[in-house]
């Protein structure tokens, strides 16, 4: 049985639901984009395989951890998973994907930029990629498992550097989501009103992931024995594409090569 950090939202777990339907609707918002060859950058679990897949001649996906790895060839042997650690994309050739996906990605890349310039030279001419990351300007605290996040301009500003044609939109929620977004926002403040010396934002990451896993998880469950209904409620269609991506819970942007 895998274990979950509060990082790795799981369709298993009841209190990560409404998570767990946040990330998974860019995989629906993805389908129409998807065409040809395939590559999925960090893959984890195999969220959106199974929507996204068949809608390809193609589809490779690279991701770090080898157990994951090895947990997807043995369900989908007909596709192509490969443990690697990006970028570059070692092994990948120029001009080989129609089509590129990483949700919640980049936010974990060191080198985002090097990330961004390793997608323009895997994607063919006139191929795209989408890609999600949260929007800075919703985050509720810091998360330590995450290098950056951006704000819609920040986003913009930096795939502009390696792509001509950027489109910046978001992933927000109807009013379901948004008022377990404001209970989720309540509950936090409650918590990190104890953080008088700001230590969430002065520590080193890597001394705030256990606590902060711990808090998180206790804050999840806490929001679904409060409101049951409303946590377990809550579907990938309560998720909408947005045109403002600064509005928005989660940045979707769309590169063109």
């Amino acid at each position: 049985m895998a274990t979950y950090t509060t990082e790795i939202a799981s369709d298993s777990i009841p209190s990560d639901n409404p998570i767990h339907q946040r990330l998974l609707k860019a995989y629906y918002l993805a389908k129409p984009y998807i065409k040809g060859d395939l590559l999925e950058l960090g893959c984890g679990e195999g969220r959106g395989v199974d929507l996204l897949a068949p809608l390809a001649d193609n589809y490779v996906a690279l991701d770090k951890i080898q157990e994951v790895i090895e947990k997807l060839k043995a369900k989908h042997p007909e596709l192509d998973f490969r443990q690697a650690v990006f970028p570059p994309f070692k092994e990948i050739g120029d001009n080989s994907f129609d089509t590129i996906v990483s949700f919640q990605v980049i936010e974990h890349v060191k080198a985002d930029g090097d990330f961004l310039a390793e997608i323009f030279r895997v994607l063919k001419p006139g191929g795209k990629a989408i890609l999600t990351t949260p929007n800075i300007k919703k985050t509720l605290s810091r998360n330590p498992w995450h290098v950056r996040e951006y704000t819609a301009s920040e986003l913009t500003d930096l795939a502009s550097k390696y792509f001509d044609k950027v489109e910046m939109k978001g992933v927000g929620g109807n009013e379901k989501v948004m008022a377990y977004y404001e209970e989720n926002k309540r509950s936090v403040e409650r918590i990190t009103r104890f953080d008088i010396f700001n230590l969430q934002y002065r520590l080193p990451a890597p001394l705030l992931r256990i606590p902060y896993d711990i808090l998180n998880r206790m804050n999840r469950n806490k929001l679904n024995t409060a409101n049951t209904g409303l946590v377990s409620e809550i579907s990938h269609e309560d998720y909408l594409l947005m045109e403002n991506g600064d509005a928005a819970l989660d940045l979707f942007l769309i590169l063109e090569k």
